[in-house]
Formats: structure tokens, C-alpha cells, sequence
């Protein structure tokens, strides 16, 4: 079977194909596809930008399609930046200044009231069918300063808990065992083999 990752996030394809490593799919990514235009994510929620995607892109190729949106939510900022997370320091996604608008927003915020969680909502959507929902969520704390070199996004600010590394000082394999884009798309895996069978 085929199956298309509908997502341009080189960083998000690496780590869905490192996730569902071992399913007997044909996996490509929307990078393939450059003549269908990007998704718009204006939803309100999570789920509405991943089933807003998941759903564009099967019905633009004819392929079943896998599509995640991931927010951070920062129990400080009152649940930001939430579906903004991508675009949180402007109109277009820019790692670094997320970063620093975070630290800011967070500037004086005691170390106990730093709590935050990572929700991942994956929709697969089947042409002219049905789509279906999962979500991985991980709970942790965000760091007074950057920590590590790999990873994307707010990786270097986000502390999960039970572990003393950020997810940016962590190796793909450890990220991908305890994030909420490793919960939700392994859940996820579940509905893809439904589909196989």
C-alpha cells in the first residue's frame, strides 16, 4: 500500500518513517508532490488542521494520507502558543525566533509554574473515505535556556518528564520513545494496518 506523509517538514517525514520503521507501506511524502499546493492551517484546533490536511492530500493524489499537527502548550501563557506553535513569533515559521519568544514570554516565570505539554493530533484520511483521529501528548517543563543541538522546533527548550535530556539532547530513537509525535503516530500505526488488512 501506498501512503502519503502530507507534510513539506523534512524533520517531521524523518521522524514518521523512523516511527512506522517496519510497516509494510510505500511511504512518500508531500516533498514529492510540489505541483499540489501547500495546506492553509487557519483550524482553530489541532485536529481540524490535521484532518484539513490528511484530507487535501488524499484527495489530491488518490493515495491514503497521513498528517500531523503538533502545539506546544504552556500552562504560563494560558495554553499558548497551542495551535499557533509553528507561527508563534510571526506569519512565517521560524525555529529560532519561536524560541525566543518563548524565553521571553517565560522571562520571571518560576521554575514550578514552567509546565507544559506537547500534543500531537495524526488524522489518516482515506480518498473518498472516512478519516480518523489519534493523539500522542507529553508532558514536561520548558528550560530557562537552549539545551542540545539536535532535534527541531522547541526541542532545545522542552524538558519531559523522567528525563534529564531535552528532546534536543536526545538521539532520534529516544525522542521518537517518548514524544507525543512518537505516541500519536504509533497509535496510528494501529489504523494503517487496519487499512492493510
Amino acid at each position: 500500500m501506498k501512503l502519503v506523509l502530507a507534510t513539506r517538514n523534512r524533520h517531521k517525514v524523518e521522524e514518521i518513517r523512523a516511527i512506522l520503521a517496519g510497516l509494510d507501506v510505500d511511504l512518500s511524502s508531500f516533498l514529492e508532490y510540489p505541483d499540489i499546493p501547500d495546506v492553509v492551517e487557519d483550524g482553530a484546533t489541532l485536529e481540524k488542521n490535521a484532518i484539513k490536511k490528511a484530507r487535501a492530500v488524499a484527495d489530491a493524489t488518490g493515495l491514503p494520507a497521513l498528517a500531523d499537527d503538533t502545539g506546544l502548550e504552556v500552562d504560563a501563557l494560558g495554553g499558548a502558543p497551542g495551535v499557533r506553535s509553528a507561527r508563534y513569533a510571526g506569519d512565517e515559521p521560524d525555529y529560532e525566533r519561536n524560541n525566543e519568544k518563548l524565553l521571553r514570554e517565560l522571562e520571571g516565570v518560576p521554575d514550578g509554574e514552567r509546565r507544559a505539554r506537547f500534543r500531537c493530533v495524526v488524522a489518516l484520511a482515506v480518498p473518498g473515505g472516512d478519516t480518523r483521529t489519534v493523539e500522542g501528548v507529553t508532558v514536561g517543563v520548558i528550560l530557562r535556556a537552549r539545551r542540545g543541538s539536535g532535534g527541531f522546533g522547541y526541542d532545545p527548550l522542552f524538558l519531559p518528564d523522567g528525563s534529564d535530556k531535552a528532546y534536543a539532547e536526545m538521539t532520534g530513537a529516544e525522542k521518537n520513545a517518548v514524544s507525543h509525535r512518537g505516541r500519536a503516530v504509533r497509535s496510528a500505526r494501529g489504523l494503517i494496518e487496519k487499512l492493510l488488512a
